[in-house]
């Protein structure tokens, strides 16, 4: 029986690109990822944007944080400061029609609850609901997510802590108990934390397994084979290349 291999899904900033920037998104596209990732955040006046931290950096290195400011007085403070090395803080919808045209997956990392609403209507209002998750949620804000927005699918981030104060066969089942309990359709882990007998215990759950940030070849290989659903990685390339072997090794049917 051939095996599928995991979807590969392209972290922001892929192939060394400045992260969060349309080409960041472009990328992994264009090298043909199933999925690409982006780290939202919301201004003060409800617009959803690409950033990691709350904190972001002018082009003068003058430190604001986003969600203090309005997206007008963000672009402002950028635009006032001329060309630099600093990109503008770019709107989720901008990367949408993007991400519509080419058929794949957007993977929206929700950084703040607060995004969680706005986010959502992006998605409806694209006609993405079949082609967006959300992650970056542990519990709690898988929870919120649920009564808020029952309709947007989500993975659980697996809270790293729990794998190191309780035993791992423990936090593995907790894990995915939680995962179950707030309508997740999958695991997000840290790959770090993940073992073979993780993701055969979610499959009997029918509960699909995600692994981040994945980026030497020989662990991309071995998830492969373990069978997790998907591998987030900056090298894309590296990842397709794992991927064009693993084909070539499979039985054929």
């Amino acid at each position: 029986m051939t095996q599928s291999f995991p979807l590969i899904t392209a972290h922001a900033g892929s192939m060394n690109t400045e992260a969060h920037t349309l080409r960041s998104v472009q990328i992994g596209l264009e090298l043909g990822a199933d999925v690409v990732e982006e780290d939202i955040r919301v201004t003060r006046d409800g617009i959803p944007v690409l950033a990691h931290d709350d904190e972001w950096l002018t082009v003068e290195r003058f430190h604001v944080n986003i969600a203090d400011r309005s997206y007008s007085e963000l672009t402002e403070w950028h635009a006032e400061s001329g060309k630099g090395t600093v990109p503008p803080l770019l709107k989720l919808e901008d990367i949408l029609p993007l991400v519509q045209a080419s058929g794949k997956i957007v993977n929206l990392d929700l950084k703040v609850d607060a995004a969680i609403e706005p986010v959502a209507a992006l998605v409806h209002k694209f006609g993405l609901s079949q082609q967006a998750f959300f992650s970056g949620c542990e519990r709690e804000r898988a929870l919120l997510a649920q009564r808020l927005q029952p309709d947007m699918s989500k993975l659980l981030n697996t809270n790293v802590e729990l794998f190191k104060t309780l035993p791992y066969r423990e936090a593995m089942t907790q894990t995915c108990a939680d995962a179950r309990e707030t309508s997740c359709i999958g695991v997000n882990i840290y790959h770090g934390i993940l073992r073979q007998e993780f993701v055969e215990y979610a499959a009997e759950l029918g509960m699909p397994v995600y692994a981040w940030t994945v980026e030497d070849e020989a662990l991309m290989r071995q998830y492969a084979e373990w069978g997790v659903h998907s591998i987030t990685t900056r090298n894309v390339a590296s990842l397709i290349r794992v991927k064009q072997a693993f084909r070539d090794q499979q039985p054929s049917v």
